[in-house]
């Protein structure tokens, strides 16, 4: 630093208690000829300084996320937007997480209609799930609810990938991993409407998926009242006497 930008250093840190990696980024700020009386104040972590001293390097408009509300990840999300000229409008907002604001920001670079997911009853595995399916051209109508968990929601997805008929079970009534054991058994071409039915756990529906894919009678263990071992032991046994 020269003379003069060591004396300003000097007066900053004479009225706060920084630590030194909180000096580091009002000395490295100075050094850079940057307004550091932005970031200058104790209530900022260091690692926010580092923020809103890359956004003052960058020249883009801190003052949008130099608020002590958004912890550093947030920050860097709205940095990164704001470099490259996205309409961070949608996600800098204090409610959404680093996370959420990521799966925002994916989507905004990608030309995606964020608007669909940029909504804080979407955690962030959610608004993933749906980002894919919008960049996939799917008809994420189907799943875009909040009201199924983020892996019912891929499950849903992948079905759609496939053009599998989810009607099946894009149903609220079935956990992801039922969801699973259907698409799976779609995917095989197997009826899937003898087990798809919410009465029967994934286990057991995995054992009557694989008595069908084998051409064996299920009929005699088609009963959600047997446990899935009883069920695997009753399928071993048909399959052994078909052969």
């Amino acid at each position: 630093m020269n003379e003069k930008q060591q004396l300003i250093y000097n007066e900053i840190i004479s009225k706060y208690n920084f630590n030194e990696s909180q000096k580091e980024q009002i000395e490295l700020g100075l050094e850079n000829n940057l307004d550091v009386s932005i970031y200058a104040k104790s209530d900022f972590h260091w690692m926010q300084m580092r923020e809103i001293r890359e956004g003052l390097d960058n020249n883009v408009d801190v003052t949008i996320y130099a608020k002590s509300t958004f912890d550093c990840f947030q920050m860097q999300e709205i940095k990164s937007g704001l470099e490259q000229g996205l309409d961070i409008n949608w996600y800098a907002k204090p409610e959404f997480n680093w996370a959420q604001m990521f799966q925002i920001r994916e989507g905004l670079e990608r030309n995606l209609d964020v608007s669909i997911y940029a909504k804080l009853e979407f955690n962030e595995w959610q608004m993933g799930e749906i980002r894919e399916g919008l960049e996939h051209r799917l008809d994420i109508s189907v799943y875009n609810k909040p009201e199924y968990s983020w892996e019912q929601m891929y499950e849903i997805r992948e079905g759609l990938k496939e053009n599998l008929n989810v009607e099946f079970y894009a149903k609220l009534e079935f956990r992801f991993d039922q969801m699973e054991q259907i698409r799976k058994g779609l995917e095989k071409g197997i009826d899937v409407s003898i087990y798809a039915k919410p009465e029967f756990n994934a286990d057991q529906m995995e054992e009557i998926k694989l008595g069908l894919e084998n051409r064996i009678d299920v009929s005699s263990y088609l009963n959600p009242g047997i446990d899935c071992k009883e069920m695997k032991r009753i399928r071993l046994e048909l399959e052994s006497n078909k052969e």
